[in-house]
């Protein structure tokens, strides 16, 4: 049998060093790591699906069920949480425990961060995305109003504990978007890793051992870049790449695209006007492509749809803009993806009428 905790390791943050721990037994760490005080903050549709992993746990501590949706990561839905912690005696020296995806991280993280000035906090990732992707990095967000992640601050979990048999009950869509927002990694990190990913992804959808490995590498990649650049402020910025062109898409849609399915489609875009401007060969765009396309199968007919001047106005709002340039993370190879600040102009509008018309027809 695999031994999995090969793949463990500490994170050095400003704020507190954290541990990653891959785990094969969910309910045995659980019972094993609470203690009297802890209080679980759990996704509702998590707990209907593994009742029998998280019976004890649930009936011998608090807990607060949270519906994942967008509209829980408001300052409104935030409140009745921090509510029923202060009344259910919740103290500075217990814990939070989150168990859920992206959601549940968010909102754990950021009522962690500002309750008492901040108590400690554990997390259980039940998604891909959170898994192979958000549970590092200290980020904590929640909207404001309409407006996405606009509140928040940085405060990692004190433990992190990786099981991918959750995964066994995801949608297929949320394995692509998990691997697809999880590409941009390995394009950043260099050729030997992206053709790696590429030769796994198949494997990867069916073969949790397989899976496993990606998303410790995935970790493994983005903790290297996060320990020297926790604030996001300088080299961290590279982990942007696709993202300015997915956010758009994804806004456009209103969501309907899940994330890293948006982001598949951005790391192409970008490759593309790198290639316009001579930044790469159309061969190295082409390699790239090849597991792009695999990742957004399935919805290039709705990206297709979308009005270019609205896609050029969402684009123009990236918070990573200068003035009136746009700040795209662009690339010149594997390893070599970088910020360039690009005008938004009658060149630019054309190779984005020209993606949209001729590039997602495969």
């Amino acid at each position: 049998m695999e031994d999995i905790q090969q793949y463990n390791f500490i994170v050095k943050s400003n704020i507190h060093n954290y541990e990653v721990n891959f785990i094969d037994n969910v309910k045995k760490t659980l019972e094993t790591e609470l203690k009297e005080g802890d209080f679980i903050i759990i996704d509702n549709k998590v707990k209907s699906l593994y009742p029998k992993w998280f019976k004890n746990a649930l009936e011998n501590y608090n807990y607060i069920g949270i519906d994942a949706a967008e509209s829980q990561k408001s300052y409104q839905e935030v409140e009745p949480v921090i509510n029923a912690l202060i009344e259910k005696g919740f103290r500075k020296n217990h814990r939070l425990i989150a168990i859920g995806g992206g959601i549940t991280q968010d909102v754990t993280a950021f009522i962690a961060s500002i309750l008492y000035r901040g108590v400690q906090w554990y997390f259980f990732p039940t998604t891909l995305l959170a898994q192979g992707d958000s549970c590092i990095g200290s980020k904590t967000s929640i909207n404001f109003g309409k407006f996405k992640n606009q509140v928040g601050g940085f405060y990692p979990p004190n433990k992190i504990y990786v099981d991918p048999k959750f995964l066994n009950t995801l949608p297929f869509k949320e394995l692509q978007s998990g691997l697809g927002e999880m590409a941009h990694y390995f394009v950043v990190a260099g050729e030997e890793d992206f053709e790696r990913y590429k030769r796994d992804y198949a494997q990867a959808l069916v073969d949790k051992n397989v899976l496993r490995g990606v998303i410790a590498r995935s970790l493994e990649i983005k903790k290297s870049y996060i320990e020297i650049d926790e604030y996001d402020k300088n080299e961290r910025q590279v982990f942007n790449y696709g993202h300015s062109f997915g956010h758009a898409i994804e806004s456009l849609t209103n969501y309907g695209i899940p994330h890293g399915i948006a982001i598949s489609v951005g790391m192409d875009m970008s490759n593309f006007v790198s290639m316009k401007k001579g930044y790469i060969t159309s061969k190295l765009r082409q390699n790239s492509r090849e597991l792009f396309e695999k990742i957004w199968d399935g919805y290039a007919d709705q990206v297709k749809r979308l009005d270019i001047d609205s896609y050029l106005v969402a684009l123009s709002k990236d918070k990573k803009n200068k003035g009136p340039l746009l700040g795209l993370i662009l690339n010149k190879g594997y390893g070599k993806v970088f910020k360039d600040f690009t005008e938004n102009d009658m060149i630019f509008r054309s190779w984005i009428v020209e993606y949209f018309a001729n590039e997602l027809n495969y």
